[in-house]
């Protein structure tokens, strides 16, 4: 009886260690973002620090990651592209604040950041019109069963979107408001 009960227990726990959720967490951002995560320009006044990002638990097999921010209440038809990251190793479990700014060479060797809906590779911070309400922005970590995408700095958010469909193992986010009054 007790020999039946830790193997049970045993293989109760080998699940749950197997089971565990891929999570995201951000020391920097949650709720209302702070002026620094602002966009410098299109009328935006801030200092443009991508956020620091965490992540753990990713899936068996992940060989690789990915990340993007979207403002999906922008007024364009499609929201905005906020930041895009891709062929980050999969030694890689966190970024520093700042990380964004490609002058600082902050990324992991390797690592990609694609044009924004700014126009320029690199983070690019809330800015939402003056007056349209809290905007919803989502930050994704995406867990990829490849190492590279076979994409570069040039590809759009809609390429690099297609692209992390047929790739992901597994992703995470969290989500974060900025209103512009």
């Amino acid at each position: 009886m007790i020999r039946s009960l830790l193997l049970t227990t045993s293989l109760a726990t080998g699940l749950f260690l197997q089971a565990q959720t891929f999570t995201l967490s951000s020391t920097s951002v949650g709720g209302q973002a702070t002026m620094t995560e602002v966009f410098d320009g299109f009328g935006c006044t801030g200092a443009n620090i991508s956020p620091q990002l965490s992540w753990a638990n990713a899936p068996e097999g992940t060989k690789g990651y990915a990340i993007t921010i979207h403002d999906k209440d922008a007024p364009t038809g499609s929201g905005w592209w906020h930041w895009l990251v891709f062929d980050l190793p999969a030694t890689t479990m966190s970024l520093p604040a700042g990380a964004g700014d490609p002058a600082k060479n902050l990324m992991p060797a390797g690592a990609i950041q694609s044009r924004t809906d700014f126009g320029a590779p690199g983070y690019g911070g809330p800015c939402p019109p003056p007056g349209h309400g809290p905007h919803q922005y989502i930050v994704t970590v995406y867990a990829l069963k490849t190492d590279k995408l076979g994409l570069d700095a040039n590809a759009s958010p809609a390429v690099l979107g297609y692209t992390l469909n047929a790739n992901t193992l597994a992703k995470a986010s969290i989500v974060f408001y900025y209103e512009r009054k």
